[in-house]
């Protein structure tokens, strides 16, 4: 009796979390068994299905969902159960002017970069704009669109739909990636002859949903482009993010660059749960703002662990529905300049994994006082410069891992056999194959010296401060492992079924 007093006003007091949730199957079985459950209507309604990633969109009714959640969660043959959370673009609040003063392409040496590599990009490297759409109309991107897609209103026409929360986001993203500079009184983007592909997903309200982010990136994967931007994110937990770190994890699987917006709250990404930026995989480059003085906005997010790089991000100049053009701030801004750049130098060097290009970023970058991984800002001369010079990087340029932890160091451009050194063994162990160890808290340098006598230092090693891991783990159900819902719901449940894994024992 006291139990169901107790759930009763749990259940009351958990209204708000009723809703939507991304399901995944195991198998065909799972799934077939989810559709008949869901015809029935009594416990959930299937509102979408995604196969690539093994997954399906539920609608519990507010009644049912304690008990609907955990009697999935407590089936061996689903892998995790997550509330389709909500997304958002990473802009501060706009004001749109009608100069045309492009100080960010100036700042990182652009038109320096496109004269050393005899080129400003290649049509056959694509970058998708995961966003609001692009007016793919524009005078400035109109030459170098292709087929996108809109997941909000599952249809081909991924149109930027304006509002009071979106002025354009995602054409000024796109423009940034590849605006032509072929337009007089237009603008010009960090690649200007890459392909841009639009891929809606963010509405008018500047928001959209887990499952249609994970739709939207399975959708990029699929076309072969070689690089993502994505300038939102939401403040979730790891375990709730699981879907679309899997789908990134298929992103980089399949070689494409995905380039994160630091998100726009001022925090340190260290200490702060944001994703996509914190996904902490091999192929995500994950960027702060930085200012025409190469100084950090009050309003972006950083982080010595979590975020790579700095970009211009303050007062961008770029293209807005309607071929018009304003400036805008935040991180949504810096992170396409950083994937058109990627773009451009994939287009001189299509091998680049997503690792290396990391790398040479913060290698060539200009030294700056904004907290992230190389404390830099992209210079896109000194990265081309450095590509097309064959000169020597490593890979990391820079790493956080755990005490006792391992990993290994690639050497770009270098020639064999390596002399590999830590500046503090104590601290950090490094052999000459490149297999290093933390040992003990503490930040160091290593040293390469190659057989032909060239040396190259690393950026700054911390031992101590855990960065993100490489996957996102089990969000629950078969799985186990932490409960992947808000813990006043996760009290409920376990009420209800008290064996699930991670539900206090007695």
């Amino acid at each position: 009796m006291n139990k169901m007093i107790i759930l009763g006003a749990l259940l009351i007091a958990s209204q708000a979390f009723a809703g939507e949730y991304l399901v995944k199957y195991k198998s065909g079985s799972a799934l077939k068994s989810l559709s008949l459950q869901s015809q029935s209507k009594s416990q959930f309604r299937i509102t979408g299905q995604h196969d690539v990633g093994s997954l399906v969109k539920i609608d519990i009714a507010s009644k049912n969902e304690a008990r609907v959640l955990a009697s999935l969660l407590d089936r061996s043959d689903i892998e995790y159960v997550v509330p389709n959370a909500k997304v958002y673009a990473f802009t501060t609040p706009f004001q749109i002017t009608q100069l045309r003063d492009q100080w960010a392409i100036g700042k990182v040496q652009a038109e320096k970069a496109w004269q050393r590599a005899g080129n400003k990009g290649q049509r056959n490297v694509t970058v998708a704009v995961i966003d609001t759409g692009v007016d793919y109309n524009h005078a400035s991107l109109a030459p170098n669109m292709v087929q996108g897609y809109d997941f909000k209103q599952n249809d081909n026409d991924p149109m930027d739909v304006t509002g009071a929360q979106n002025p354009g986001h995602g054409t000024h993203c796109a423009g940034a990636v590849g605006g032509t500079g072929l337009v007089d009184g237009g603008i010009v983007g960090l690649s200007p002859e890459v392909s841009l592909m639009p891929i809606r997903f963010l509405g008018e309200d500047g928001s959209g949903d887990l499952e249609s982010a994970i739709k939207a990136i399975d959708f990029a994967i699929e076309k072969n482009v070689q690089v993502i931007s994505a300038s939102w994110g939401a403040a979730i937990p790891r375990n709730q993010a699981t879907p679309l770190l899997e789908a990134i994890k298929r992103a980089d699987d399949k070689g494409v660059i995905f380039i994160a917006a630091a998100a726009n709250d001022g925090k340190n990404n260290d200490n702060t749960e944001v994703f996509p930026a914190n996904s902490g995989l091999p192929n995500t480059i994950t960027v702060a703002a930085s200012s025409s003085s190469d100084s950090k906005p009050s309003w972006s997010n950083y982080g010595k662990a979590t975020v790579h790089v700095s970009s211009p991000g303050e007062d961008i100049m770029s293209t807005l529905p309607g071929n018009k053009y304003g400036n805008l701030s935040g991180t949504s801004m810096a992170t396409p300049l950083v994937a058109g750049l990627v773009a451009f130098l994939k287009s001189q060097d299509t091998s680049l994994s997503g690792a290396q290009v990391r790398a040479l970023l913060q290698t060539t970058g200009a030294k700056v006082s904004i907290e992230t991984a190389c404390n830099c800002r992209v210079d896109a001369f000194s990265a081309v410069d450095h590509l097309l010079g064959k000169k020597m990087w490593l890979v990391p340029a820079a790493a956080t891992i755990e005490e006792n932890a391992t990993m290994n160091l690639a050497v770009m451009n270098g020639k064999a056999p390596f002399t590999i050194t830590s500046s503090n063994p104590a601290i950090l162990t490094v052999d000459n194959t490149g297999a290093i160890k933390g040992v003990s808290k503490g930040t160091v340098g290593i040293t390469v010296k190659d057989s032909a006598g060239s040396t190259m230092n690393s950026l700054d090693y911390n031992v101590g401060k855990t960065a993100p891991p490489d996957n996102g783990g089990g969000g629950g159900g078969g799985g186990g492992g932490a409960c992947p819902l808000e813990p006043a719901m996760c009290q409920i449940i376990c009420t209800i079924m008290p064996n699930l894994p991670f539900c206090p024992k007695p």
